[in-house]
């Protein structure tokens, strides 16, 4: 070991000498290498200790050497300071000697502001004086125009004199102004009481119209006077009229007091507009100051009515005839001093809402009496729904438009803006509350009892028209964005404290139904073609097919059908909304027709139901296609109403799922239930048998089967809402005769509808007779489409028949009967062979 590597263990952060020393002489042999050990060592440590005493050295040096350089600059921030302190007090001895070059330069400025300042002040005087003396002048002579103007040139320069008015002179030219202002104001209103006393105002109107710009130059105090004297000067015959007599006063006489100012205002017209400024709007002032009068007459005249007999004699008709007459006199007003007269103030939504001008000018008065009114227009809205009622949805004249509403639906809103905003120039507060309400149960009661008065749903009643179904739709439609409107703008004018009670989501939600009732009603009238098909279907002998082939020979007709009567309809309904409403309400409708059929269907084979499965096929392929039927050409329907398509059609694959399972094995069946129903009714699971035509011990077998199997699931629901659907009853589905057996003999069953059929009466007898020996294998012959009845207890051997098959029922009936007799054992024998043979056949299928 000549000396410490690089990678010496020594070098390491946390040597242990002691494992060092273990390394290096592991076994008793290396001790021989002790002395080269200790002598390497050695010259270790006094190289370490050399390179030590360098770095302290240098170290050393190096601290000299920075405290040099913290001196050097030391001193050379100390020679910074002094050159500062130098140069800025040169600066300030240079700032004094241009203070003291520049001091006679600013004197001179001065000099020559103050020299500027004076000849403006003395020229303005000069001005100031030479306008006082020509206005005098003017004033003198009556030169209005010219006195306006002058004017206005001594007022503008009086005001550069303010500052002067400690100057005596300046003081008393002050004096002169102001006298010389008010004899013009005295003056010129001394003209306008002559001159309207002597009824010159025709010959001396460009004069007074020159006095007008007078009173504009004196000022707002003296246009005021003036538009004062005016107003009471026309309305002094007004108040010795109508104040001074009672008749006169009257509420009787309220039509006089409207036509007496509507007179005034055509004279204004005629002869006084010239005279004022427009911006002055004296004739506007003019029909306030008339409000303010007649408003507090009517005041006086309501509470002594109120006062002296408690309010009997205060006739309601009376004072809804004036309350009117005054809210139309408002909105006259309103409609004449407008400046856009194209803004409407009694829709629901104006566009512009700023505040009337003469907003309860008069009416107010009327207010607290304004319960009266609103129950007059509940009496009117109550007028008014039988008359909408009786009215035509289409009316003779007229050809039928898809986008057109019902006409009482805009007279009702039309009626509804125009009381509204009566109502709410009178009050913000509870009478524009209680007035909500009533228009809340109106549209309530138009919705029931003439929108739905033109969709009836009950037996008998012939369904509407495609027209009237559509024009209700579009009303309901209209008055559902309509009352989303009235409800704000309601809550716009309304108090705060019944901001909130005001709600109108009941009717929309009204109206919402009478449109998914027209829907359902389109529906209808679309599925009312597609009864003879269905018949069809239902007449087909599902348990006797014996191969899977193409489609049934329905199922072209049926979608036909539905694509023809679907595209008429989609034609004229105009929202895609209700487009797609309409087809999932068809589609709805279809699917749980397909399904009660299936109880009108039975029994159906496995093989049946495999052909079903592939006509449900073709079916849900025509209606994915319904919303593009009208649509243009690339459209594709939308993902959601695909999805619910499948979902609707699902159903019905799950029950022919379980229907095509064969009866053999049990357990199969009982299995396939379980799967795909996946519930724990029994009911549900007799009705799959019963479709299947699974009677007698069969069925029996089966149903314990199924409580001994379906404790083995954990999933199972109580009852799966599938099968609700074909619990159905529908007596236009119902076959033309069912045929129950019983123990004692034959039962004939026709629907309420169906009428006897001698061609299909034998078959129908047979398949009953073949269906009791197979239940029972007595000699018992009957037949169920329905599954078992009360006909079919013991003992049963009734005949049940509509009137008008009696005769052939009873007929067949008592010869069903004597054939029973007759059999005996040999029937017993032969019904037993029948059934054996026939459940040989299954098992040799399955």
């Amino acid at each position: 070991m000549n000396g410490v590597a690089p990678s010496d263990p020594l070098d390491s952060a946390d040597y242990d000498p002691v494992a060092h020393l273990n390394d290096i002489f592991a076994t008793p042999g290396s001790l021989s290498s002790l002395d080269p050990v200790s002598s390497s060592l050695s010259e270790h440590i006094t190289s370490l200790e050399d390179s030590i005493l360098t770095l302290v050295a240098n170290q050393a040096i190096s601290d000299a050497s920075s405290v040099t350089r913290v001196a050097s600059a030391k001193a050379d921030l100390d020679g910074l300071f002094k050159n500062i302190e130098t140069v800025r007090g040169r600066a300030i001895a240079t700032e004094e000697a241009i203070t003291a070059m520049t001091a006679d330069i600013k004197r001179l400025d001065a000099t020559k502001r103050n020299l500027t300042v004076s000849m403006t002040a003395l020229k303005r005087l000069q001005m100031l004086t030479t306008a006082f003396e020509q206005l005098k002048v003017q004033c003198k002579f009556r030169q209005y125009r010219d006195c306006a103007q002058l004017l206005q040139a001594v007022i503008q320069l009086m005001a550069h004199f303010k500052s002067y008015r400690s100057i005596d002179q300046i003081a008393t030219l002050s004096r002169n102004v102001a006298d010389l202002q008010a004899q013009l104001l005295e003056q010129v209103c001394e003209d306008f009481e002559i001159t309207f006393t002597k009824d010159e105002v025709t010959l001396k109107r460009a004069m007074l119209a020159e006095g007008c710009e007078v009173m504009d130059a004196v000022g707002d105090t003296a246009r005021t006077r003036l538009i004062n004297w005016f107003c009471n000067t026309q309305l002094r015959e007004y108040r010795q009229i109508f104040r001074g007599s009672d008749e006169a006063g009257s509420l009787d006489n309220i039509s006089r007091r409207y036509s007496w100012l509507k007179r005034i205002l055509k004279t204004y017209d005629e002869e006084h507009i010239y005279i004022f400024p427009p911006y002055w709007k004296v004739g506007e002032i003019l029909a306030k100051t008339f409000c303010d009068n007649t408003r507090e007459d009517f005041k006086g005249i309501l509470v002594r009515t109120m006062r002296n007999d408690g309010g009997k004699s205060l006739d309601v008709n009376l004072l809804l005839r004036c309350l009117q007459e005054t809210l139309d006199f408002e909105q006259y007003l309103e409609k004449r001093f407008t400046a856009d007269s194209r803004v409407s103030i009694d829709t629901i939504s104006s566009r512009d809402d700023r505040p009337l001008i003469f907003g309860k000018a008069i009416s107010e008065a009327f207010e607290p009496y304004l319960s009266l009114w609103i129950d007059s227009q509940d009496k009117v809205l109550a007028g008014m729904i039988p008359v909408f009622k009786s009215q035509p949805v289409v009316p003779p004249d007229d050809e039928f438009n898809m986008s057109a509403v019902l006409p009482s639906s805009i007279e009702l809103f039309q009626f509804y803006r125009g009381t509204f905003a009566q109502c709410a120039k009178l009050s913000a507060g509870s009478k524009l509350y209680d007035l909500s309400v009533i228009f809340a149960r109106y549209l309530d009661t138009y919705a029931e009892s003439v929108l739905l008065y033109h969709l009836p749903d009950k037996p008998g009643v012939a369904p509407p028209n495609n027209e009237t179904i559509i024009t209700v739709l579009n009303t309901a439609d209209y008055c559902h964005a309509l009352t989303s409107q009235l409800e704000d703008r309601i809550k716009a004018r309304i108090d705060e404290d019944f901001k909130a009670k005001v709600n109108m989501e009941k009717q929309q939600d009204t109206f919402m139904g009478v449109v998914n009732t027209s829907i359902r009603a389109l529906a209808k009238k679309a599925e009312v073609e597609l009864d003879p098909i269905w018949r069809e279907m239902r007449n087909t002998p599902w348990s006797k097919l014996e191969t899977v082939g193409d489609q049934s020979t329905y199922v072209g007709e049926l979608i036909r059908v539905i694509k023809v009567e679907a595209a008429k309809l989609l034609q004229i309904i105009v929202k895609e909304q209700y487009k797609r409403a309409f087809c999932d309400r068809l589609v709805e409708n279809i699917s749980n027709t397909i399904l009660s059929n299936l109880m009108a269907c039975k029994p159906i084979s496995e093989v049946g139901a495999e052909q079903m499965l592939l006509d449900v096929y073709s079916i849900k392929k025509c209606l994915e296609e319904l919303m593009t039927l009208t649509a243009e050409e690339g459209v594709t329907a939308p993902t959601t109403y695909i999805k619910h398509v499948s979902r609707a059609i699902a159903r019905i694959d799950t029950i022919l799922k379980v229907i095509q399972v064969r009866s053999s094995p049990s357990e199969g069946l009982v299995q396939a239930y379980l799967i795909h129903i996946a519930d724990k009714s029994e009911a549900n699971f007799r009705k799959i048998l019963d479709i299947k035509g699974i009677k007698g011990r069969d069925l029996s077998e089966r149903v314990e089967l199924f409580h001994a199997h379906k404790a083995a699931y954990d999933n199972l629901v109580e009852s799966n809402p599938v099968m609700v659907a074909l619990t159905t009853s529908n007596v236009n589905m119902q076959p033309a005769i069912s045929i129950t057996g019983g123990t004692g003999g034959l039962v004939i069953s026709p629907s309420l509808t169906g009428k006897f059929d001698a061609a299909t009466f034998g078959s129908a007898l047979m398949a009953g007779m073949k269906e009791g020996v197979d239940r029972l294998g007595t000699p018992t012959i009957g037949g169920s489409a329905g599954g078992s009845t009360g006909a079919n207890s013991p003992g049963a051997s009734t005949t049940q028949l509509n009137p008008a098959v009696a005769g052939v029922a009873d007929a067949a009936a008592m010869g069903v009967k004597e054939g029973v007799a007759g059999l005996n054992e040999n029937l017993q024998k032969f019904g037993r062979f029948f059934r054996n043979n026939r459940f040989g056949s299954m098992d040799s299928k399955s």
